[in-house]
Formats: C-alpha cells, sequence, structure tokens
C-alpha cells in the first residue's frame, strides 16, 4: 500500500498514544468482565482477548512508524 499521505506531527502521536492507551485500559476491564460473566473459554472472552491483542499490535506498529518518522526519538515511546 502506498504512502501518500502526511505523517502525524508528534503531537498527534502523543495524542493518539493517550487514547489508545484509555482504549486497551477500557477493553481489558471489559474482557476482564466478560471472563467472570461467560468464563475464559467462551467465545466471548475469546474475542475480547484478540480485540486487545489486536490493538497491541496497532500500538506496536504505531511506535515503529513514529521511530521512522522522527528518527532523532530516544527512549520509550507514548505507546508502549
Amino acid at each position: 500500500m502506498p504512502d501518500n499521505s502526511s505523517p502525524l506531527t508528534h503531537e498527534e502521536h502523543q495524542e493518539l498514544a493517550r487514547e489508545l492507551r484509555n482504549t486497551d485500559a477500557r477493553l481489558r476491564e471489559l474482557w476482564d468482565l466478560s471472563v467472570s460473566v461467560y468464563g475464559p473459554n467462551h467465545r466471548v472472552s475469546f474475542s475480547f482477548q484478540k480485540v486487545v491483542e489486536s490493538l497491541n499490535r496497532l500500538r506496536a506498529d504505531l511506535q515503529t512508524q513514529l521511530i521512522r518518522e522522527f528518527p532523532g526519538w530516544n527512549g520509550d515511546g507514548p505507546y508502549t
């Protein structure tokens, strides 16, 4: 897929990372709830697990992108 867009600014990365951390926290709460209601082997609990894992992959991809867009960036990024 060609990259025809403008990269995010550092501030936009910070804001997006904050939103994704909040989303991750809420999804984990809902996952815990589904496990307590349906059990860990139920399809709903499994689906929540997959959503959380996918969100973590997205955060890792965005962290990699941040490093590409800001090569001087050192240390942990906002997505970790």
